[in-house]
This record gives C-alpha cells, sequence and structure tokens, in this order.
C-alpha cells in the first residue's frame, strides 16, 4: 500500500518524468478527429495515444490535428502518447546526407520544439517492420531510424535535459510470434534499445490470432532491455482471429432473432451496421451471440494480466473508437478493426446526447482495468 501511495504521488506532483507503471489508455492511432473527452470520461481513461505521419508535417505541424489534438488532451489533465510514422512503400529508407534524409531532418525540427517536455511519451516510429517494403527491412532500417532517436535525443538534452517530461521510446515490433521476423534488424532493434540510456524502453503491436501468441513478444524484448527498462503496447487485439471468422456463417440465433439469412456471412451483417447502424441492443446481440466474440469478451483484462504480471508495463494503449479507415469499402477481406474499439459510432446509432454508444464487452473491463 505504501509503495502505491509513494507511486501516485509521484506522478501527481509533475512536470517531472512521467514513470507510468501498469496504465491502460485509449488509442486513437491517425484519428485525431475522434478524440472526444465524452468517451474518455465515461471510460475514466487517462492516456491517450495518437501517431502523426511524417510527411504529413509539411503542410504545418503546429497546424496538424495530431500534434493540435494531442497537445489539447494534455491542457485537459490527460497523459499524452505521440507515436511518429515514417512510412517508406515505395522506396528504401534515406541515406544520410541526402536531400531525402535532410527532409526528415527538417520535419523533425519542426516538430520537436511543439511537443518535447510538453507530451508525456514520444515513440519514436509507428510500425518500421510494416510501414516498409519487405527487401528493405535490413540494417538500412535500423540505420535510419538511430539517426532519428539520436536528433531527438539531441534535442531533447539541449531543450530540458533529464529533467524533462517527455520520454522516449523505440517503436514498434509486429509479429515477433512468427519466426520469420526474428530477424538480424530486429535483433539490432532492441540492441539499441538497450544500449542507449536515454532510451527507457520498447512498443510493441501484439495484434494476434489468439492471446497466446503475446507471450512470444514479451519472451524476446524482455531479456534484451536493461532491468529498469519498460515496454509499452500501444496497439493490441485479437483481430486475426476476427478476420477469420469474416467469411463464416452468422450465428444462427442471431438470425433468427433479427429475421436475418441464415446464409448471411458475418462481413455482410457487418457491412449492413456499417451502411445503416444498428441499436445498440442489435449490436450488443450480433456479437454475443457470436460464439467467436461472446467466449473471447474478456480478451482485454486477460491480456492486460499478461502485461502487467511482468512488472514492466509502462502504458499500453487500446483501440478506443471505431475510425473512418476502419469501415471504408468495408467487405468479406477488408481486416475487421472495427471489432476492437470500445465506442462503436459507426456500427451503432449515437446517442441520444449525441455521444458515442459503448461495445457492450469492452467498456465494462476497460473502466475495471482503470482501478487495477
Amino acid at each position: 500500500m505504501r509503495k502505491t501511495l509513494l507511486l501516485l504521488t509521484a506522478l501527481a506532483l509533475g512536470p517531472t518524468p512521467v514513470l507510468a507503471q501498469s496504465a491502460l489508455g485509449a488509442n486513437y492511432n491517425e484519428h485525431f478527429e475522434d478524440v472526444d473527452y465524452r468517451d474518455l470520461e465515461k471510460a475514466q481513461a487517462r492516456w491517450i495515444r495518437l501517431f502523426v505521419p511524417m510527411p504529413q508535417l509539411d503542410k504545418g505541424a503546429a497546424d496538424h490535428g495530431a500534434v493540435r489534438s494531442v497537445l489539447a488532451a494534455g491542457e485537459h489533465g490527460y497523459k499524452t502518447i505521440l507515436s511518429l510514422k515514417w512510412p517508406f512503400p515505395r522506396s528504401d529508407f534515406p541515406k544520410a546526407g541526402t536531400p531525402a534524409f535532410q527532409k526528415e531532418l527538417a520535419r523533425l525540427d519542426a516538430l520537436l520544439p511543439l511537443v518535447m517536455d510538453r507530451i508525456d511519451i514520444l515513440v519514436i516510429g509507428n510500425e518500421p517492420y510494416i510501414e516498409s517494403r519487405e527487401e528493405d527491412r535490413d540494417l538500412d532500417l535500423n540505420t535510419f531510424y538511430e539517426a532519428m532517436a539520436a536528433r531527438i535525443i539531441q534535442y531533447r538534452a539541449s531543450r530540458c535535459g533529464g529533467d524533462c517530461r517527455t520520454r522516449l521510446y523505440m517503436g514498434a515490433l509486429n509479429r515477433l510470434d512468427l519466426k520469420k521476423n526474428l530477424t538480424p534488424s530486429v535483433a539490432r532493434w532492441m540492441d539499441y534499445v538497450k544500449a542507449t540510456p536515454e532510451i527507457d524502453g520498447v512498443d510493441i503491436h501484439p495484434h494476434i490470432p489468439s492471446i497466446q501468441a503475446s507471450q512470444p513478444f514479451l519472451d524476446y524484448i524482455l531479456p534484451r532491455m536493461r532491468p529498469e527498462q519498460k515496454f509499452l503496447v500501444t496497439e493490441f487485439s485479437l483481430v486475426w482471429w476476427w478476420k477469420k471468422q469474416m467469411r463464416e456463417p452468422v450465428s444462427p440465433a442471431f438470425a433468427t432473432k433479427y429475421g436475418v439469412s441464415p446464409q448471411s456471412r458475418n462481413w455482410q451483417v457487418m457491412q449492413s451496421a456499417l451502411e445503416q447502424p444498428f441499436t445498440k441492443q442489435q449490436w450488443d446481440d450480433y456479437l454475443s451471440l457470436s460464439p467467436w466474440f461472446e467466449t473471447r469478451k474478456h480478451y482485454l483484462v486477460n491480456q492486460m494480466k499478461m502485461f502487467r504480471d511482468t512488472g514492466r508495463l509502462a502504458v499500453a494503449t487500446y483501440g478506443f473508437k471505431q475510425g473512418s479507415s476502419m469501415a471504408a469499402d468495408f467487405g468479406p477481406d477488408k481486416t475487421p478493426w472495427l471489432i476492437n474499439s470500445v465506442f462503436a459510432p459507426r456500427s451503432i446509432r449515437p446517442n441520444a446526447d449525441g455521444s458515442a454508444a459503448a461495445n457492450y464487452a469492452w467498456i465494462d473491463d476497460f473502466r475495471a482495468l482503470q482501478k487495477d
């Protein structure tokens, strides 16, 4: 009890660095437009996370919605995480000294004065091993990200030194449950995290087909960090399990209750909900009468326990609200990210006050996890 009180006191003192332990927050990805403080209050969330695609800063870093939103959330008293996304889907990582490399540094130089010492956690990278071509995921990737990290570390030292509010993490690693992804580049990524005293740890994104598949992530990263380092989980879900169900028939119980053809597939039911949102009762019934979902409705609690039991989780943030990208062009092959969301404004009609309705399964567990 005394240790808990000391930790809470330390967190309340500010502006000293935030040394979060096992917090659960709200992840919005790039959808800054979805931040609604009514949702956050209902869920009792205290942390929010956004990412910013770095090329978009060319239109003005101070005016970018993700930057404005994360700073505004901090002013509203929330703890904040911003991940920096460098997408290279059609080219290799730029080499030092080239115009393309200098452009990346210029983007950083425009952003850092806005966020350094004003947000709580800055994540250097979003999903480097997905946001690049497979043939480029070699040591060039490491060289680039290490150079970006060096620029950030240098700026933080000049701006606010060791007492800086903003902590630094490298992120994020994906699908470490698959041996093909345990490459020399990933090993060097972890070597850099461990060897760099200014880095507080690593971010992981366990989007997985089963909760058991998250354990290899922990088994890989924890022995490869310094004992005092922590890890972030700014994205996690069972999305690959949900996707596996999309071409399966809708549950007979739901079909009977709502007069849906028993030949309908899950993706078709979800598509109809996106075209004309269901009542909350109908959406809740759709999920609760589907054994593939109902048997996993406490995934959030079970997964957080695995993360927290390590004693080294800093912050995890879970998919908080159905965004526009989740609903666009929905069909049988669309990844059903929208099932993850705590709030479901795309598939459920809004509440009477215009606020978003919550998914029956996630909201209570999300609130309960704020108290642990």
